[in-house]
């Protein structure tokens, strides 16, 4: 989450100088032959017909819609408000834990969660994005949070057979042949031009959020089970908002951070529900837990 938690300020920064669809694109394309790389050193098995039919819905996910939509949504949204709407991603996140992956939270961990995603509608009604006045910002920030969520666990749940590392890097191969002509047009269409700080920020998006912070979300999801793990995202509005503040000058309102502070607590409180052992299944010994 620390890695994760500097993707919305990043990409604020680069949209501003970059195409979007560059942006959601090239950095998959970039991300790709590290994962080519990573998977030739390491000498990874290819993945089955039914684990590559899995692994397109990782790509559809984490690779494409997520990216893409949070791009459209930063070029006039702010990445702090950004970052208390992305906060409804952890209930997404389990819901798909439940459909794909087969987990079964008990009820109060649904209570809980659906506690932080209260306190998300909640400051969305009182900054104006609901009640009639839900902008197109906030609808790319939602089809975000959607695609992630799907991603999310059916990574998780495939991670648990190929490995968190081995699963992206999979999911980004597969890609290639969508991003790098997605790529290639943008480019075209408006040649990529950035300052030293726009070319860093896309850098990031690249190597950590696209590539090396799965590696390690990914594993954690498939060890501790999706829906359980997968609310430490909830921590993730807190460290955004601060690096938004810090690094981008932006005003934290004082909505934002009574929001993010409730989702903090219900992350807490998330991870000290015990769960059925049932509801996690344990990653395979052979080349499954390595990453």
């Amino acid at each position: 989450m620390l890695g994760f938690s500097l993707s919305l300020p990043a990409t604020r920064i680069v949209v501003q100088q970059l195409d979007p669809w560059f942006v959601a694109f090239g950095r998959a394309v970039g991300a790709g032959l590290l994962a080519w790389a990573y998977l030739r050193l390491t000498g990874a098995p290819r993945p089955t017909r039914g684990q590559w039919q899995r692994l397109s819905i990782v790509a559809l996910g984490v690779i494409v819609g997520f990216p893409l939509f949070t791009s459209m949504a930063l070029l006039t949204q702010t990445s702090a408000h950004s970052a208390v709407v992305i906060a409804a991603l952890p209930a997404m996140t389990a819901v798909f834990a439940v459909l794909r992956a087969g987990e079964r939270p008990p009820p109060l961990f649904w209570i809980v969660s659906a506690g932080g995603l209260l306190a998300v509608l909640a400051f969305l009604g009182a900054s104006g994005a609901v009640g009639g006045a839900l902008t197109l910002p906030d609808l790319f920030l939602l089809a975000a949070v959607v695609l992630c969520g799907l991603g999310y666990a059916e990574g998780g749940a495939l991670a648990r057979e190929l490995g968190g590392a081995r699963t992206i890097c999979w999911a980004l191969l597969l890609s290639l042949p969508v991003t790098v002509p997605v790529t290639a047009v943008a480019a075209a269409a408006s040649p990529p031009r950035a300052d030293a700080l726009g070319w860093s920020a896309f850098g990031y998006l690249t190597v950590v959020s696209m590539f090396l912070g799965f590696f390690a979300w990914y594993a954690g999801l498939a060890r501790g089970g999706i829906a359980q793990v997968g609310q430490v995202q909830l921590a993730q509005p807190v460290l955004t908002l601060g690096w938004s503040a810090l690094l981008l000058g932006e005003v934290v309102s004082p909505a934002s951070i009574a929001a993010a502070l409730v989702v903090l607590g219900c992350v807490v409180a998330t991870q000290r529900i015990r769960q059925s052992p049932r509801t996690v299944v344990a990653p395979r010994e052979a080349g499954a837990g390595s990453s």
